[in-house]
């Protein structure tokens, strides 16, 4: 639910594509993209999706195009190099002991550069003729709605939407001033160029070495069949009807790696109807804004915020693929998609569902714990072969089966990477407070990855347990340099999360011995690294003194919060000092999350206007008009020297968790509203944000001044809530039992499902 949501009328007119007009009531807000033309690139186009499949809306040449995808469409050969008897985390140290890495460049990451595939790949589009109709003059997504409606001078209209739970998608033209029909336009794997290309501009698909896919066109319905590598393969279906002025049709894209036939779901669909169909995905909608909503004062931060949110239930279910860079949005240019359009877990993959947790999205957050907990054997066994070692890791780079695809293996094969996804796990668990999770998912997933941390180190004669090479992302790039001798403070941060972690949940499952061993593993690990001015270091002798892209030196103060503001004075001054030298050195090599991740990171030191000048910055640099993050300065005005647009998907993701930081933190135990807001911001509310511990929180501030605080608590249990009143007094309501204050933080005992409202005692 968004700002000025509107109630949608419940009167349905139940009519197949075969007769009369459709309805498909839309509820516009604020925060819709609006436009008076279409766009004329792909990665500018309308966004649907359902993180099954999805749709861009643009303009190509003289036709309204609707670009296809669906998320398993993927080329899955092996990377044939990651194998051998030198496929070994011993060899690659070998080989940078003897100061000789280009054979290990050779072996992993020259062949990511330079051949197409394991990668995603694109599906097909849909074009109808512009050169009768004309270009249409109003364009709009309705974000409550996932419908995009082009509206022409003469009175004619379009309305699709991908629908919600099925994976099919929609279109409808009313008024039409002559018949028009769908074309169905495959991507050209077999015509174009064949010369290598890189990861971020896309290899060309002819590359693939695939045989084109046939079309066969009957009346009112065209198939797409594309066979692919090893006998994969997909399937594109639209069928339609016209009936005088309107033109109504139904797609889907299906993959042999499913068991959904695309001729199948268009036929169920064009059973339904359209309006059937469009209740059904509006159910689903209203669902999804109703978990929460927030309410800014500032225009800018509150359409991105929205549009992430959007994005977010157009990308991530609970049953579906974790997003992945582009999620359901692969590039139509001909080429593959950036970075091959896969997972990258060396930041990629967890900045996406940031959002998740405070923004009460815990279901749509498990598509990505429940793939990386149903792949845990393919990641043992990566875990085996490479390290060579018991428990699990997980490629930082792999394919949609979780296989490693290699690149800059410091990164794509780090040692710590199960431990940031690990953090996941843990955090579902400290916002769910749903105890089976814990006992069967959380702590098992992260118990394997402490495992894998315990056997990987070495503690050496002074007792200190340490890795024997560590690195940094993506310090130094994929050079020999980016191997440190000494502990990374990343590697550091996630180790100490990771057993941290392991400790605290085994005690909450009462297994004493297991989480004193997990404390004796943490206290082996040396402190974190700093330099003379007390900030952040990537390593010893490595001061942060070069403009990087990726935060990962910092990882301990965000998002692992084991430097933290509560922490006191010296945990104050090294989060100072450490955001201080980010900015020192300025942002000439930051891409557009960087800037969202540093957001976070100024909300967690309580600086609101920071966080929202580094926000708004990512909104209005590095955003397309249809809020995609590409990566690069789109106004060129200094903001970073990057100034290219690959579009993926993190820095959005991240976006609204910097909203989320700024609006609710819990982190610490203690649930804090408006923690870290600008002073101008004197009315601001939300609704329904998620605390730690399952406690929902409403909040209003009005005039400067909280006039409403609600907090439903799921589970029930002991709730410590500071309550910025300036030393007023409170009343609670709903407890059970006393209330204790203690310099301005309450404890309240909280009954499962009981309604807590806080408010300020009047003064007479």
């Amino acid at each position: 639910m968004m700002k000025n949501l509107l109630v949608v009328s419940s009167l349905w007119l139940l009519v197949a594509c075969t007769g009369g007009k459709s309805n498909l009531p839309v509820t516009p807000s604020e925060s819709d993209l609006q436009f008076p033309n279409l766009a004329t690139t792909w990665d500018e186009g309308m966004p649907l999706g359902n993180a099954t499949v999805g749709a861009l809306i643009w303009q190509r040449d003289s036709a309204l195009r609707l670009s296809l995808d669906r998320t398993d469409l993927w080329d899955l050969r092996p990377m044939d190099s990651i194998s051998g008897p030198n496929n070994r985390f011993a060899w690659v140290c070998e080989q940078v002991k003897k100061k000789d890495y280009l054979p290990v460049q050779q072996k992993y990451d020259h062949p990511y550069e330079q051949q197409p595939a394991p990668s995603k790949i694109p599906g097909a589009a849909l074009e109808f003729s512009l050169e009768q109709l004309g270009s249409p003059s109003d364009v709009r997504l309705y974000l409550n709605n996932a419908l995009c409606e082009a509206t022409w001078e003469n009175g004619a209209t379009m309305k699709t939407f991908v629908h919600a739970t099925e994976p099919v998608g929609w279109f409808v033209f009313e008024n039409l001033p002559a018949a028009i029909a769908p074309s169905l336009i495959a991507p050209k794997y077999s015509t174009g160029d064949t010369k290598t290309g890189d990861s971020v501009a896309g290899q060309d698909l002819r590359r693939l070495g695939y045989q084109q896919g046939t079309i066969n066109e009957e009346t009112n319905q065209i198939s797409y069949h594309q066979e692919g590598w090893n006998g994969f393969s997909y399937d594109v279906n639209v069928r339609w009807q016209q009936k005088g002025n309107t033109l109504c049709g139904v797609w889907s894209v299906t993959s042999s790696l499913g068991t959904d036939k695309a001729v199948e779901k268009t036929q169920e669909a064009m059973a339904r109807g359209i309006d059937s169909d469009y209740q059904v995905h509006m159910d689903f909608w209203k669902n999804y804004w109703v978990q929460s909503s927030i309410t800014l004062p500032d225009p800018v931060l509150q359409k991105q915020y929205d549009n992430e949110m959007y994005k977010f239930g157009s990308a991530s279910r609970e049953n579906s693929y974790p997003i992945s860079l582009q999620a359901v949005w692969t590039a139509d240019n001909g080429k593959l998609p950036p970075w091959k359009g896969d997972y990258h877990h060396d930041l990629n993959t967890q900045l996406s569902y940031w959002p998740a947790y405070t923004g009460n999205h815990l279901t749509e957050g498990l598509g990505y714990l429940n793939t990386l907990w149903n792949q845990r054997d393919v990641y043992k066994k990566y875990t085996k072969e490479y390290f060579e070692k018991d428990g699990m890791n997980i490629p930082g780079v792999c394919t949609l089966q979780g296989v490693p695809m290699g690149g800059w293996i410091q990164y794509s094969m780090s040692q710590t990477v199960g431990a940031w996804l690990a953090q996941h796990f843990y955090l579902h668990w400290k916002y769910s407070a749903d105890r089976e999770f814990l006992k069967d998912r959380a702590y098992p997933f992260l118990k394997d990855v402490a495992v894998f941390l315990e056997q990987i180190s070495v503690v050496d004669a002074n007792g200190v347990r340490k890795l024997v090479m560590s690195s940094s992302p993506e310090i130094f790039d994929n050079s020999i340099n980016a191997w440190f001798k000494d502990m990374t403070n990343y590697d550091l941060a996630l180790m100490k999360f990771a057993f941290g972690a392991a400790s605290e949940l085994a005690a909450e499952l009462n297994l004493s011995d297991e989480s004193s061993h997990w404390k004796e593993l943490n206290d082996q690990l040396p402190d974190l690294d700093l330099d003379r001015e007390g900030a952040l270091t990537f390593a010893k002798g490595f001061p942060y003194e070069q403009s990087h892209r990726h935060f990962s030196h910092a990882m301990a103060i965000h998002p692992l919060g084991l430097v933290d503001w509560s922490q006191g004075e010296k945990s104050q001054h090294i989060i100072q000092a450490t955001l201080k030298k980010l900015k020192e050195y300025t942002p000439d090599y930051w891409t557009g999350y960087s800037y969202s991740w540093f957001g976070n990171m100024k909300a967690r030191a309580f600086d609101g206007e920071g966080a929202a000048d580094e926000l708004r910055t990512f909104a209005e640099c590095f955003c397309l008009r249809n809020t995609f993050h590409v990566n690069g300065d789109q106004t060129k005005s200094g903001k970073s020297k990057f100034t290219y647009r690959p579009f993926t998907l993190e820095g959005n993701f991240a976006f609204a968790s910097g909203i989320q930081e700024m609006l609710l933190q819990s982190h610490t135990g203690i649930v804090r509203v408006f923690p870290a807001i600008p002073a101008a911001w004197s009315d601001v509310s939300f609704d329904n944000l998620r605390a730690m511990g399952a406690f929902l929180v409403s909040a209003e501030k009005k005039e400067g001044k909280i006039v409403k605080l609600r907090i439903y608590p799921e589970q029930g249990g002991k709730l410590r809530i500071a309550f910025p009143a300036d030393g007023s007094e409170v009343s609670v309501t709903g407890n059970e039992g006393d209330v204790t204050n203690e310099d301005g933080v309450y404890t309240i005992e909280t009954r499962k499902g009981q309604w807590i409202d806080i408010k300020e005692k009047q003064s007479h």
